[in-house]
This record gives structure tokens, sequence and C-alpha cells, in this order.
């Protein structure tokens, strides 16, 4: 049976009706948590220059991207070795991935994240450091939105320290295509909600994202999910659910294997470490008491990275 189309809510990031944009961003996340957002500031120039630095990374032979295999969740994670939807029997979701964590200062002695040979990619760091600054500050003035959109302050993300020095994660992927693997359903990406707070995905326009609406319902309805040219999608997660009293939806989602090879850049703002996410009391009521106890972003978050990858 052919899939759906999910038609969802454009919203301008630049509108100068921030009540109205903050009210479509409202409606939206009650509807499905999803919407396409644009005028974000990010020119389609600096999209091309991420999208074919992620390829060249992506076309290394196997030997170089091990080099700089995954660690403190920074790094390269190779084909199946990831699995969203622990029920499915396949062996790991059909995409590889490259993640970068905050950027340290200069004079941070950590240096968690791991870089590929500048010699090899001379323009590689440069271009993900500056596509993930500038994803951050998009973050951060869409934080202001959905704080409007739950009936606060519009720095009230900044107030309770989730935005200072909020943990930002790029994640590029790269979905192979056709694997020549038929006896077993694969998945680019098995189907899940988002862990954190807000992610920001842009898609080379290749099909295959679906997203379910009633995460709880049997049987699951699938749709599918289209590339607007210089919109990034924007979701919510499980995270912000949380911090709404399940106002607000983290929706399952999944990419499908359409046999075609895909790109994607998925940025995931999620709160300082440090930073309590308990019940908005926009959010609760005598009748709609909070339905889950506060709870460290950073604790949380480890926990559900953990799960991922036991």
């Amino acid at each position: 049976m052919a899939n759906s189309t999910l038609h969802l809510p454009i919203i301008d990031l630049s509108s100068a009706d921030r009540i109205s944009a903050a009210n479509s961003i409202r409606q939206a996340c009650m509807d499905s948590g999803f919407f396409y957002l644009v005028n974000h500031g990010i020119e389609k120039d600096l999209f091309q220059r991420v999208f074919e630095e992620s390829r060249k990374f992506f076309m290394l032979p196997i030997e170089e991207k091990m080099k700089v295999v995954r660690a403190n969740h920074r790094g390269y994670t190779p084909l199946f070795m990831e699995k969203l939807d622990p029920s499915l029997t396949s062996k790991g979701d059909s995409k590889e991935s490259f993640y970068i964590g905050p950027l340290e200062d200069t004079t941070t002695p950590s240096n968690l994240n791991q870089w590929p040979s500048e010699e090899l990619l001379p323009h590689w760091r440069p271009t993900m450091e500056d596509y993930h600054c500038r994803l951050l500050d998009v973050g951060k003035r869409l934080s202001s939105l959905f704080a409007l959109s739950l009936d606060l302050d519009e720095d009230f993300f900044v107030q309770v320290g989730a935005l200072n020095e909020p943990n930002g994660f790029l994640r590029l992927l790269h979905y192979p295509g056709d694997l020549g693997i038929s006896d077993q359903q694969l998945y680019g990406a098995s189907a899940h909600s988002d862990y954190g707070m807000i992610t920001l995905l842009a898609t080379d326009g290749v099909g295959g994202l679906q997203v379910c609406r009633e995460k709880l319902g049997q049987p699951q309805v699938w749709e599918d999910v289209h590339h607007i040219n210089g919109a990034l999608i924007v979701n919510i997660g499980d995270m912000m659910e949380r911090w709404t009293n399940c106002m607000f939806r983290s929706t399952l989602h999944r990419v499908l294997s359409t046999g075609q090879e895909r790109y994607s850049m998925a940025f995931f703002l999620d709160p300082n470490p440090e930073c309590v996410v308990e019940c908005l009391k926009s959010c609760c009521s005598d009748s709609s008491p909070p339905r889950y106890p506060p709870i460290r972003s950073g604790d949380y978050l480890q926990e559900r990275l953990r799960l991922t990858y036991a």
C-alpha cells in the first residue's frame, strides 16, 4: 500500500510576527512534532560545501575511516553498528555516520572531537566547524520561539541554563543504497524517536524519511516527509516531550532503504548536561500532573545512548 505524504507546516524563522510563528510551532509540535524551517540564514553554498565534504569522507577506504572510529560519542560509526529499533531481527541499520560534538575552545585540554586527516581532506574541519556554529545559532534562535509557544519568557531556556554551553552534536549520515542483501528487511535508520531537545535535519533530496504520528497505534501508519529545497526539517526529541508533559510529541520516524544512495546531516541541540529537565508549569495542572520526575539532561542522554549502542 502506498504511503501518504505528511504535509508539514513551514515556519519562517525571520518572521516579524513572532507570536504567529510560535503558535504555528505549538500546533505542529502537538500534531506531529515535525515542521519545515525556512529563512534560517544558512546559505545554499554552505549546504553544498558540507554535503561535498561529507561525501569525500565517506568515500575514503574503510581503514582510513576506522582511524577516527567512534569514541566519547565522536567520530565514525561503520555500517550496521547501530540498531535504533532493538526489536528488529536484522543485524543493524544500513548507514554509516560521523559525529562531531561541541566545539572545544583552543584552550580546552580535552579535545574530544576527532577529525579526518588534513592531508586527505584539507577543507573538512573548517567547513564542519562553520556549519556546526551556524546550526547552533539557528537552534538558539529557534528555542526562543519554542519558549513563546509554551507561554514562557522568550529567554526561558537561557534562564534555566539549557543554552549555557549546550550540547550541540552534528551527525553526518551516509546511506549506501543497494547493498545486495535481499533476505531481510533493511532500514537505513530503523524506527526511533530522537532523545534530546531539538533536531535540525538537512537532506540531499533523496527520499526515504517517514514519520509515524501515533507511536502506540497498531498497525503503525507511516507517512512520507518530502524534501523542500533550502528548508531544514525540524523535529523535537524525547527530552522536549518530557519537558512539556507529553503535550509536544516526540514522534517515531525512520529512513527506508530505497536502493538509492542518500546523504543527510542531523544537528541535535541538547541542553547543558547539568540542566535539570522537569515538567513546565505551563504544561501541568491538577487534572494533568507531571508524568516524569526531574532529571539531569546529561544523565538522561547518557542512558539513552548506552542502550542504543549496547
